[in-house]
């Protein structure tokens, strides 16, 4: 088990625990509901990677092959719902664009294509599973970065400034874009692996800890651009 893993477990769960109390106590769940899926789930795969990672290192066959089924399902659950929770958010930030359910399943459709696209772009016969999802991983970070980028340029632009949301999208662009960057880094050098690893882990906890911030606090009224006072 490295360094990475030993930090995930000791700051992160806690950390997924305090945005869970938050938003049950706030009753943020209700408005948020994948972002409240999204963090007990990966609470649960992460508990779930604890101790065949702990049998991992003591290099065994079995231990490998035990560790690294569990690893690989665990990160198909979790970018399912990244996809669940971008999409989730940009339908409700949409509320005032129109058609916006012609928008957002257009954008499905588009992310579904792109990630069989690169599915088929990163997957070769033969390859252990770390060799082809790994590549892939990264091209559906930098697709989950794109429609957040698009969650942006909403948020910025409507009258009503939701900083709740703001803050929410804003963390998951920090996700993505440290998810990204240390996968690009590990095809490019496998001898990158222990940094990357810490990069991505500094980039998850950074997103929690802004969630748990968000959430932890009473949400800020929304901000609406006052009307010229000289007309």
């Amino acid at each position: 088990m490295d360094l990475a893993q030993i930090l995930g477990y000791l700051v992160g769960l806690p950390l997924e625990v305090l945005v869970v109390d938050a938003m049950r106590r706030g009753e943020a769940y209700r408005r948020y509901p994948f972002v409240f899926l999204y963090v007990i789930v990966d609470f649960i795969t992460t508990v779930v990677e604890i101790q065949p990672g702990l049998e991992f290192k003591t290099g065994t066959a079995a231990a490998i092959h035990r560790y690294t089924a569990i690893y690989w399902t665990n990160q198909w659950i979790m970018q399912a719902l990244v996809f669940l929770l971008v999409i989730g958010l940009l339908y409700r930030a949409s509320a005032r664009i129109g058609p916006r359910r012609t928008i957002l399943l257009g954008l499905i459709g588009a992310t579904l294509l792109f990630a069989a696209i690169s599915l088929a772009a990163c997957y070769r016969p033969g390859l252990s599973t770390g060799r082809w999802m790994t590549p892939w991983t990264r091209d559906l970070n930098f697709c989950a970065a794109i429609l957040d980028l698009v969650l942006w340029a909403i948020l910025i632009h409507s009258k009503e400034k939701d900083y709740r949301l703001l803050m929410v999208s804003g963390a998951l662009g920090v996700q993505f874009a440290g998810r990204a960057m240390g996968e690009s880094l590990r095809e490019i050098s496998r001898a990158t692996v222990p940094l990357t690893g810490i990069l991505i882990l500094l980039a998850n906890l950074a997103c929690t800890y802004i969630w748990w911030q968000a959430f932890r606090s009473p949400p800020m009224p929304k901000n609406i651009y006052p009307k010229d006072r000289t007309a």
